[in-house]
């Protein structure tokens, strides 16, 4: 089935193009979401004559994500979680946890835009890409710190102010 897309989709294509997905994919997926339109020639014609409108508002989202990009170089998320001996996390970390800490920093994060692979389960610095536009990727370093672990030092970083968040431990 062809379609005429209406957003950007992870490996089908780019707003306004014509496509050819599975029936099933654009019936139970593209269609209901709104992510898509049928390829007929009415559909065609009102896709073309909003494509400049459709391309001025791709820039203005790559510009706000750029924007937003340059602010989070300089952050960098703390978290704080109970540990064993052997430095294992009672819990874990995972995307949640960190859109929860950015958005204390003010920045509102969906935690699906987190690419983080599987949930953190050790102490240490990790990179969490943070997908912002799908051309906007930032790397958000994720400190993992046991809690009431003098040992544990804060990581100095050159030149850039860093913006911490704690989170506060959780009562049992």
């Amino acid at each position: 089935m062809e379609v005429i897309l209406r957003d950007h989709v992870e490996n089908v294509g780019k707003r306004g193009e014509v496509v050819k997905v599975a029936d099933g994919y654009a019936r139970n997926f593209l269609l209901p979401r709104k992510l898509a339109l049928p390829a007929t020639p009415g559909n065609r014609k009102h896709i073309e004559r909003e494509r400049v409108k459709l391309d001025a508002q791709e820039a203005h989202e790559k510009t706000g994500a750029e924007a937003i990009a340059a602010k989070m170089a300089n952050v960098e998320v703390v978290i704080t979680r109970k540990v064993g001996d052997t430095d294992a996390l009672f819990g874990s970390v995972n995307s949640a946890d960190i859109a929860e800490s950015l958005g204390k920093l003010g920045f509102d994060v969906d935690k699906r835009k987190l690419g983080l692979r599987e949930p953190i389960k050790k102490l240490g610095t990790y990179s969490v890409p943070l997908k912002l536009h799908r051309e906007v990727t930032v790397n958000i370093p994720v400190r993992v710190a046991g809690e009431g672990r003098p040992d544990v030092k804060p990581e100095a970083k050159a030149a850039a102010p860093v913006a911490k968040v704690e989170e506060p431990a959780k009562e049992e």
